[in-house]
């Protein structure tokens, strides 16, 4: 019976990783794309026309 117990937490672990990465692989692509990439690019928007509106340099120069 200790093998069982032994063996139970990293099956456990190797099971749940596994669901993981299939549950992260289903969600790339697909119709949700076009929603992230959307959202992304409306962060990066904002963040331009913010940093602009302060007049600060560009990112990265002194």
């Amino acid at each position: 019976m200790d093998y069982v117990s032994a063996l139970l937490p990293p099956v456990v672990m190797a099971i749940f990783f596994t669901a993981v990465v299939v549950t992260i692989v289903k969600s790339q692509g697909g119709p949700n794309k076009t929603k992230e990439d959307a959202a992304v690019e409306a962060a990066f928007a904002r963040a331009e026309s913010v940093r602009q509106a302060d007049g600060s340099a560009e990112p990265g120069k002194a």
